[in-house]
């Protein structure tokens, strides 16, 4: 089994199978979107032809839906899984948000959280789309005044809620819009069959992957994270590689894979932060420089799956810091071009 391929294969980091930004969301099931500018690139880089406009328009028409999901972090879903992913997460989040709380001696009342959400919803639905700024300034109005920290805490509760979820793309500031008015509401479906969509979503995208990877990602706890692939019958199985098991579906891509192939790949991606044992792509003694133990990720350079160096997203020239000799500035010009021809 050659897991470094297979990933890159079932990731759509190469040869990728889909046209646009939301195919690629539904594949993923979730995807990490910490970085508000770089979360774009992660999604437009496994497309067939990576576009900054398609990523606008699929996130401002409600196809895409960036919120605080699982682990406390930011996260992509696609529209049709929502409603239901909300379902399943939200319970968690919010106990970890209010665990949060209480260690930062922030107390909020139901009586306070209700009215501040009926203020939030009121500006809201009489703009569509607004800043932090925005909520700060119609709080003000209410003579209502709270720091960065409750505030953030009040937006996470809403969102956690189903009545927030991501408005208007801006280039730097994530914006806020109501749930119901941006994304339609799908029937419910029962726990069971969320736990198997979550489970499915995870490794069809992400394998091959252990159980250990998907407790990490997921946030959620080790029973669950089991029956979600208990529930996932004959069409998952186990293969053993260098001492662990690792999880395949019987429908994962095998063919595609093509060596001397250089990806630029942002902070904070699926691809590293979606398991647990990233050591299969990321030597240990290089571990440091891709991410550190506040995590806190780097973009970073890989080559035929192994990472290799950083690169720097924001600058007007290519700039490149590889972990050992034999690799170049120059080795990366066509991965280059395309990463600006994405952001024109």
């Amino acid at each position: 089994m050659n897991s470094v391929a297979l990933r890159l294969l079932n990731q759509q980091l190469i040869c990728p199978q889909f046209d646009s930004p939301t195919e690629v969301i539904g594949h993923m099931g979730a995807m990490q979107a910490q970085e508000y500018r770089m979360m774009r690139w992660a999604v437009a880089m496994r497309t067939k032809k990576p576009s900054s406009k398609a990523f606008k328009t699929a996130f401002d028409s409600g196809q895409i839906i960036r919120l605080h999901l699982m682990r406390s972090t930011w996260q992509l879903v696609s529209a049709q899984d929502y409603w239901w992913m909300l379902d399943l997460c939200a319970p968690k989040a919010i106990a970890a948000t209010n665990s949060w709380m209480n260690s930062n001696k922030i107390s909020i009342s139901d009586k306070e959280l209700m009215q501040v959400r009926e203020i939030f919803v009121e500006v809201v639905a009489d703009r569509g789309s607004v800043t932090k700024e925005d909520l700060v300034a119609a709080l003000a109005e209410k003579d209502i005044r709270m720091d960065e920290q409750r505030l953030s805490c009040h937006i996470r509760m809403a969102e956690l809620s189903g009545t927030f979820c991501s408005g208007e793309l801006l280039p730097m500031k994530a914006t806020y819009a109501l749930a119901s008015q941006k994304v339609r509401q799908t029937g419910k479906i029962d726990r069971d069959e969320a736990l198997m969509r979550f489970a499915r979503n995870y490794f069809r995208s992400r394998q091959p992957a252990t159980l250990e990877d998907f407790v990490w990602w997921s946030g959620m706890n080790v029973g669950d994270c089991r029956k979600g692939i208990e529930l996932l019958g004959s069409s998952i199985h186990l293969e053993k590689w260098k001492g662990r098991e690792f999880y395949l579906t019987d429908d994962c891509r095998t063919r595609g894979f093509k060596k001397g192939r250089f990806l630029l790949i942002p902070p904070y991606d699926e691809y590293l932060i979606g398991y647990k044992s990233r050591d299969i792509v990321l030597p240990q003694e290089h571990r440091h420089k891709a991410h550190n133990n506040s995590g806190i990720f780097q973009p970073i350079i890989a080559h035929d799956g192994i990472i290799c160096g950083n690169w720097a997203p924001f600058k007007d020239e290519c700039q490149t810091q590889f972990f050992h000799e034999g690799f170049g500035t120059d080795d990366i010009r066509e991965a280059w071009q395309a990463y600006i021809k994405f952001k024109l």
